[in-house]
Order: structure tokens, then C-alpha cells, then sequence
């Protein structure tokens, strides 16, 4: 890849998605890019940035682009202290407030393992105390390659297996078909969970509404600092005063003006009555 073409990448990676690629990120990209070269049958990344930029190649292969670029790690009961922190602390308190509706948002959905995870631990806390919440959980991302998996709500039996067994058996039926190690979430899990398509560098998020407990986890790690500051200050919008922002274990929130109180390791409320 030459100097000019990274350049090209570089400059709509950071303005488009807001994730930094320095100079050391150009190996990666030839390496994700390449097979995209390979599919379309191209002789190289230059042809295949001349393609991605032309008028008709950005409307077929920009997805794809975005796809090669974004990382999307992601697995059930990821961080799982997070979730202990949500059943222990959080929901009994909005319980114990008498709150009935609550608001979810994960905001880097990926292919849905965290948004059906949050699901899991609505219903057995409410399971447990016999407190009833009516719950709705958004998840957003930008790709709809990960959208569309998470929508199906099917998963390995590999993927599945972070899952605890009890909760396995609750939640997840395996596929008819012995040879083909999948499992599905239950419906009455995936009718709570709506997911979409969503831009963090958009100026406004299109959501409507206030969220009571946020999921933005090892998403600012990819953002240089102003990027993360404005992020931050769209997201922060949609938090209910009261409510929760949890964040990723290598992030912080050490420099922010934001009224945020650290409650628990990488775990923020925000300011105000619910």
C-alpha cells in the first residue's frame, strides 16, 4: 500500500468512524483490505481505493470497508463484575424506588451477545426478588454484518459456552440438527431487544429517549481524546440523571467535566435523581 493510499484510508476512517490509525495500523489494513482485493478480483489496494471512492463503489462496498476495519470482540458475560454490579446494586435500587420501566442501551452491540446478556440478568434478578421490570434494551452499532447476527440470535455452541449451564437451559435452545452446534436465544429474550444501525461520530443520536442503564464498553480505546470528549458528551445526553454508564475495564473517565460519579470499578451514575 502506498503512503498516498494509507493516507486516503486514514483520512476517512478517522473522519467517517473516528477510529485513529497511526502509521503502525497500515500492516493491518493491508492485511483486512487484501481480502477484499481478492474477492472482487482486483491487482491491488490502489485499484481497490479507487474503487471504494468512485460514486459507484462507495455505495456497494463502503459497508464492507467498515466491516474490515471495526473490531468486534465480543462475548456473553464479558467483564462479568459488571453484571454482578447491575443485579446487586443497581436493579435493587431501582427496585426499592418502585421504578417499573427501564431503558437499556449497548452501544457497541456488535453481534448481540451483550444486549441478550443484559436480557439474562433482567430476568433472573427478577426471577429471584419477584420485582417486576418492564424492560426494553437497545443495541446499536455501525456494522450490519453484526446487526444481522444479532438480530437472528443465534450462536455457536463455542459462544454459548460463557454462558453459565443453568442459564443455558433458560435461555438458548440448541439447534435441531445435532452436526450443526448452534443455539438460539429464546424468543422471549429477543422480543426485548431491538438492535440498529448507528454512527457514534454523528452529531445527534436518533433514540428519542433517555436511558437508565448504558453499556459503552471498550469502544473509546479506538478514539483519539477530542473524539472521545465529544462521544462522551452525545451519550452522556442520553443517560437518565440517576442512571448508570459502564464503561471498559482500561477506560476512564479520570479527565472528564461530565457529572459522573465512580461508583464501581469502571462503573459511573450519573448525577440527579431518577
Amino acid at each position: 500500500m502506498t503512503d498516498q493510499t494509507f493516507k486516503r484510508f486514514k483520512e476517512f476512517i478517522e473522519g467517517t468512524l473516528g477510529i485513529k490509525i497511526p502509521p503502525a495500523k497500515k500492516v493491518m489494513l493491508e492485511s483486512r483490505f487484501a481480502k477484499r482485493v481478492r474477492t472482487l478480483g482486483m491487482e491491488s489496494l490502489e485499484e481497490y481505493c479507487d474503487y471504494v471512492f468512485s460514486p459507484e463503489g462507495y455505495d456497494l462496498e463502503i459497508q464492507q470497508l467498515m466491516d474490515a476495519v471495526t473490531t468486534n470482540e465480543t462475548s456473553f458475560f464479558r467483564e462479568s463484575h459488571h453484571f454482578d454490579y447491575l443485579e446487586k446494586s443497581v436493579l435493587p435500587e431501582y427496585a426499592n424506588q418502585g421504578l417499573k420501566d427501564i431503558n437499556i442501551w449497548s452501544v457497541a452491540a456488535s453481534t448481540g451477545q451483550e444486549a441478550y446478556t443484559l436480557a439474562m440478568v433482567m430476568e433472573e434478578f427478577m426471577s429471584r426478588t419477584g420485582y417486576r421490570f418492564n424492560y426494553r434494551i437497545l443495541g446499536t452499532d455501525i456494522s450490519e454484518t453484526v446487526l444481522h447476527i444479532a438480530n437472528t440470535g443465534i450462536y455457536t455452541e463455542h459462544q454459548a459456552s460463557k454462558i453459565p449451564p443453568v442459564l443455558q437451559r433458560r435461555y438458548c435452545r440448541k439447534n435441531r440438527d445435532p452436526e450443526q452446534k448452534t443455539i438460539r436465544i429464546i424468543p422471549a429474550l429477543r422480543d426485548r431487544v431491538v438492535f440498529g444501525k448507528m454512527n457514534l461520530m454523528n452529531e445527534t443520536y436518533p433514540l428519542g429517549k433517555q436511558y437508565h442503564i448504558v453499556f459503552c464498553r471498550n469502544v473509546f480505546i479506538y478514539f483519539e481524546r477530542e473524539t472521545q470528549k465529544k462521544v462522551l458528551n452525545r451519550i452522556f445526553r442520553h443517560i437518565m440523571p440517576g442512571g448508570y454508564l459502564f464503561m471498559g475495564h482500561s477506560e476512564n473517565l479520570s479527565n472528564t467535566e461530565l457529572p459522573l460519579t465512580s461508583v464501581s470499578s469502571a462503573v459511573y451514575r450519573k448525577e440527579g435523581a431518577t
